[in-house]
C-alpha cells in the first residue's frame, strides 16, 4: 500500500512550489529583458553602420566626376531618307444628289461596289414631269395644227397680193393693191407668230424631256460607292441644301491622291518630278513609287510646312481613300558631318555640343547646323569626325570639367550609326 499524505503536510509543500515558480518567473523575466537589449544594440549597431556606408557612398557619389554617354562625330552619307507621315485621298469624291422630283422606283448600286462611268445607279418615278411632258407635246402638235393653216392663209394672201400687184393700172385700185398687201404682210406675221410659239412649246417639251431624262441616276465617273441614302418608295426632292438628302456619295480611286507635309528645312529638296516612295503598314512588303505632281508652293504659317502632292495610278484599288501611309524622299545633305540631336546644348552662345577628349574631360564647341533630321542633326562647322560628343548633358556641366564616360548604345546613337553605311 503507498501513503497518503495526510492532510497536515499539504500546507508545508505549497509555499515551497509557489517560491519556485516566482524564481522561475525572475528567471525568464531576465533572460527576455537581456534579449531585448542585444536586440537593440545589434540593430542601432546595424543603423549606425548603414548611414556610415550611405554617408560615405554620398559623398563619393558628390565627388565623383558626371556620368555621360558618348558618340563618335560620323560622316554624313550623300543622300538622307526623310519619312513623312502622308494621307491617301480620292481623285474625285461626289456627293449625288436627286435632279428632279420624284419616288425612288429602283436602286442598283450598293455600298462598296464599283460602278462605271454612266452606270444607272437607281431609279426614279417622276409623274409630275412625265404629265407636264405630255402636256408640252401636245401643245406642240397644236402648235404644227396652227402653222399649217397659217401657211395656207399666208399662201393665199401672198398670190392675191401678187395677181393684185400685177393688174395694169387702171384695172384695180391703188386701194384695194393696198389692201391686198396689208393682207399678205398680215398672214405672213401670223405665221411667224404661230412658229415663234411652236419654239416656245418646243422648248418646254426639250426641258421636260431632259428632266425626264434623271429619272436614271447614274455614275459620274468611274469609282466606288461610299455612301447610300435611299430606299424603295422614298421620296426625294431635287436640289443640294440643307434641306435634302444625298442619293449617293461615290469616289473615284483609280488614281489617288497621296498628301505629305514637308518641314520648312528642307522644303526647298522637293520639286515637282522628285521621287517618292509610298509604304503602307497595312501593305507589308509592298512599295508604290511615284513622282512629286505638284506642291502648293506656300509655306502654311502654324506648322511651317509645304504641302507636297503625288499621283498613284492604283489600278488594283490597293491603297484607299483615307489611308495613312509613308512618304519618303531621298535629300541631298548638305553638312559634312552629323551627331544625334540629343548631343546639341542651347545656352546663351547658341548651339553647341559637348566634346570629351582622352582625359575625359569636356570641352564646349559652338557648331552650325546644317540641316535638322530630327533625331540626327547635320553639322558644317564646330567638330571634326572622329570626335566623342556627350549626350543629353545637364546645365551643371561646365567648360573643362571631368566626366565620367559611358559608351551609348540609345536608338539614336543606333540610327546615326546605320545613317552612314
Amino acid at each position: 500500500m503507498t501513503d497518503t499524505p495526510s492532510d497536515d503536510t499539504i500546507p508545508e509543500v505549497a509555499p515551497a512550489m509557489a517560491k519556485r515558480a516566482g524564481r522561475g518567473f525572475i528567471v525568464f523575466a531576465v533572460v527576455c529583458a537581456a534579449v531585448l537589449a542585444g536586440s537593440y544594440v545589434l540593430v542601432s549597431m546595424k543603423k549606425a553602420a548603414g548611414a556610415a556606408a550611405l554617408a560615405t557612398e554620398t559623398e563619393k557619389m558628390a565627388n565623383a566626376p558626371p556620368l555621360v554617354e558618348v558618340v563618335p562625330v560620323a560622316a554624313t552619307p550623300p543622300t538622307h531618307l526623310l519619312v513623312l507621315p502622308g494621307s491617301i485621298a480620292a481623285w474625285n469624291n461626289s456627293t449625288i444628289y436627286a435632279r428632279v422630283d420624284g419616288f425612288v422606283a429602283n436602286w442598283t448600286a450598293d455600298l462598296g461596289d464599283h460602278v462605271k462611268k454612266g452606270q444607272v445607279l437607281a431609279v426614279l418615278e417622276t409623274p409630275d414631269i412625265d404629265s407636264r411632258l405630255v402636256a408640252a407635246q401636245a401643245k406642240v402638235k397644236a402648235d404644227l395644227g396652227v402653222i399649217a393653216e397659217r401657211t395656207s392663209e399666208a399662201d393665199f394672201a401672198r398670190t392675191t397680193f401678187k395677181r393684185w400687184n400685177d393688174s395694169p393700172k387702171g384695172v384695180v385700185s391703188e386701194q384695194e393693191r393696198e389692201a391686198k398687201k396689208s393682207a399678205n404682210d398680215n398672214a405672213a406675221a401670223k405665221l411667224q407668230e404661230a412658229e415663234a410659239q411652236l419654239g416656245l412649246d418646243q422648248a418646254d417639251v426639250d426641258r421636260f424631256t431632259t428632266m425626264a431624262n434623271f429619272k436614271n441616276v447614274v455614275a459620274p465617273y468611274d469609282g466606288t460607292v461610299t455612301e447610300r441614302h435611299l430606299e424603295i418608295g422614298n421620296l426625294v426632292t431635287a436640289g443640294s441644301n440643307a434641306n435634302t438628302t444625298p442619293l449617293y456619295r461615290m469616289q473615284q480611286d483609280t488614281p489617288v491622291r497621296v498628301f505629305a507635309d514637308v518641314p520648312q528645312s528642307v522644303a526647298a529638296n522637293i520639286k515637282a518630278g522628285t521621287v517618292a516612295e509610298i509604304h503602307s503598314r497595312d501593305i507589308p512588303n509592298r512599295t508604290f513609287a511615284g513622282k512629286v505632281t505638284r506642291t502648293s508652293n506656300h509655306i502654311e504659317a502654324k506648322a511651317r510646312t509645304l504641302r507636297v502632292e503625288i499621283d498613284l495610278a492604283n489600278e488594283d484599288h490597293a491603297l484607299v481613300p483615307g489611308m495613312y501611309v509613308d512618304v519618303s524622299f531621298s535629300i541631298a545633305t548638305k553638312g559634312q558631318l552629323q551627331v544625334p540631336a540629343a548631343a546639341l546644348v542651347f545656352r546663351s552662345g547658341g548651339a553647341s555640343v559637348g566634346v570629351v577628349d582622352d582625359t575625359n574631360r569636356i570641352t564646349f564647341h559652338k557648331v552650325t547646323i546644317a540641316q535638322d533630321h530630327g533625331n540626327l542633326v547635320e553639322l558644317s562647322s564646330g567638330v571634326a569626325a572622329g570626335d566623342r560628343v556627350a549626350l543629353n548633358v545637364n546645365s551643371e556641366i561646365t567648360d573643362g570639367d571631368l566626366v565620367e564616360v559611358h559608351a551609348s548604345s540609345s536608338e539614336v546613337t543606333k540610327a546615326a550609326t546605320a545613317a552612314t553605311h
